[in-house]
């Protein structure tokens, strides 16, 4: 299973989820020798019928402490690794890179009393394996998961989210967390309706997660839409909420790898 001269090793595709045409989760063996922090991303790669291999990074889902690794993927019409991706089935090898990259995870903020976690479509994994991670239940009073889709059947991992309330190593910590839909081409029982940037500029927000948003207090992790994170990137620094960089601790901390 493992190439030890190369970059990367041989992992079996163990199951496959479509949830839309157009989303599928997937779900690999984990080689014994693969680590990554809660939030962080790795590099997959599909080997193509002419024999090249295409790679592409895709954050981790699962904890850090599961012996599988899964991820979430959003099928690009004629993309050149997507359209291959979504043809494998169980059974079939998935080239996964033996580094995890990424700096969307709890060592950016070194304090903050409340955790907010911004997400459009697939840019909600690194945040399922945040939370699946028993670091981020000790470290904050507050937890706002927001997942943003277009469609209510676009919502992945309902039941993941949901199940949290469940485990046992969280009994005492869940009351932590408030989750908040939202999708933004219907009106879903239950969520909102509108972009985030939208909701957080009219308090709609902040009125349905119950706290604040200030520098005090807030820290604030963005994945998903290049657009979304630039146009509230922008809104959180006009409430004076800054990027949080290794030579200046701040209060947002986001993701970039499209």
């Amino acid at each position: 299973m493992t190439d030890s001269a190369d970059k990367f090793t041989r992992q079996t595709l163990l199951e496959v989820n479509p949830l839309t045409p157009s989303l599928f989760t997937l779900r690999t063996t984990r080689d014994r020798g693969f680590r990554f922090r809660a939030g962080q991303f790795t590099k997959l790669g599909v080997t193509k019928a002419d024999g090249s291999t295409v790679w592409r990074a895709y954050s981790v889902v699962s904890s850090p402490y599961d012996e599988f690794l899964e991820f979430f993927s959003i099928v690009v019409p004629g993309g050149e690794f997507t359209s291959e991706l979504s043809r494998l089935k169980v059974g079939d090898t998935l080239m996964v890179e033996r580094q995890a990259y990424g700096y969307l995870t709890l060592d950016r903020f070194i304090d903050g009393r409340d955790l907010w976690l911004l997400a459009t479509g697939t840019g909600v994994a690194p945040f399922l394996s945040i939370l699946q991670d028993f670091e981020v239940w000790e470290k904050f009073e507050r937890i706002v998961l927001v997942y943003s889709a277009r469609e209510a059947r676009e919502l992945a991992y309902q039941d993941l989210i949901a199940d949290l309330a469940q485990r046992e190593y969280l009994a005492e910590h869940v009351h932590k967390l408030t989750y908040i839909p939202i999708v933004t081409r219907e009106h879903v029982p239950g969520a909102l309706n509108g972009r985030i940037t939208t909701l957080i500029e009219s308090g709609e927000l902040e009125r349905a997660a119950g706290v604040e948003l200030s520098p005090e207090h807030s820290r604030v992790m963005l994945c998903g839409n290049p657009q979304m994170i630039d146009d509230t990137r922008k809104l959180l620094k006009e409430r004076n909420l800054q990027l949080s960089l290794t030579r200046r601790p701040g209060q947002v901390a986001v993701e970039n790898y499209w």
